[in-house]
């Protein structure tokens, strides 16, 4: 059991509340996830297991996809409806194009002040915590991308959108900023996430899944390994000697790889290091100046 396995959050648990289920369910500590999402939040949460978890730096999960359901006519101090409700508005006079008018303000690269229902730290504290003791900070414009807004259905007061973006992007901030332009407010009611880098709804399994495939034996079925994890990196496979060689951490030469020529990289970039199909290294390609880049070894799984 060494890879990722995308579980489908449920509603109602925290993402600690599911690396604490699948520690359970497959009885390793060796378990962590990336991309926290809300309690109220569901979909895509990809689970690192064993060997998995000393890939996650090494993942690409710049763009995310989400599907949304905004309430109109209301502020919160959570900027979902699971918050204190600390304004009402008339939203009656809204129109579908000037929701349609309002996202375009909001696509391309803009700046988020992260809520305070949120799990960013500062001095050393999770802002969630202070806003739970009713402390509230000075939080710095954070830059993200919105790549799109798409408007799923429009039936006052909800207007579901499906939105794609970079991470570190906060929709229940989006929804709270896409309210105060319409001039009347919007909450977040419900947030599903469809995609998460390389990891899809389509890949993913529920908790009630992953308990039967332990009780079927099928487990294997059901994880992405570290090599398909990491298929945005360029592949490097190695020789037996070259095998060998990483195995006791040190870095291969290229005369120890099956690779006959590689392009000078621009900058320096990370590379996985296989044999047979299993990925057995992260490396870093070095650049030089008159031959090959460097190998240099930065995370072994073997």
């Amino acid at each position: 059991m060494n890879g990722f396995v995308v579980i489908d959050k449920p509603a109602g648990i925290t993402s600690h509340d599911v690396v604490s289920r699948v520690r359970r369910i497959l009885g390793t500590r060796r378990v962590g996830h990336t991309g926290t999402l809300d309690p109220f939040a569901t979909g895509v949460l990809p689970v690192a297991v064993n060997d998995g978890t000393k890939t996650i730096p090494f993942l690409d999960e710049g763009l995310k996809c989400y599907e949304a359901l905004m309430q109109l006519g209301v502020a919160t101090d959570t900027l979902d409806m699971t918050g204190k409700v600390l304004s009402e508005r008339d939203y009656s006079s809204i129109s579908e194009q000037q929701i349609l008018e309002v996202f375009g303000h909001f696509t391309g690269s803009i700046f988020q002040i992260p809520p305070m229902y949120s799990a960013i730290k500062q001095g050393g504290q999770p802002l969630y915590k202070l806003a739970r003791m009713g402390v509230e900070v000075e939080r710095s414009a954070r830059p993200v991308e919105i790549h799109s807004i798409e408007l799923v259905s429009f039936a006052l007061p909800f207007v579901s959108i499906r939105v794609t973006c970079s991470r570190g992007t906060y929709i229940r901030t989006l929804a709270d900023d896409i309210g105060a332009m319409a001039g009347c407010g919007a909450a977040l009611k419900e947030l599903r996430r469809t995609s998460s880098g390389p990891f899809e709804i389509g890949t993913a399994h529920t908790l009630e899944d992953l308990e039967c495939a332990a009780r079927d034996e099928r487990l294997p079925s059901l994880f992405i390994t570290p090599f398909e994890a990491l298929s945005h990196l360029p592949d490097i496979p190695l020789t037996a000697a070259g095998l060998a060689k990483v195995s006791f951490g040190r870095s291969p030469n290229w005369d120890e790889t099956i690779v006959k020529a590689v392009e000078q990289p621009v900058e320096s970039e990370f590379a996985r290091l296989s044999h047979d199909g299993v990925l057995v290294a992260v490396a870093r390609l070095s650049k030089m100046i008159d031959c090959l880049p460097v190998i240099v070894l930065k995370r072994v799984l073997i």
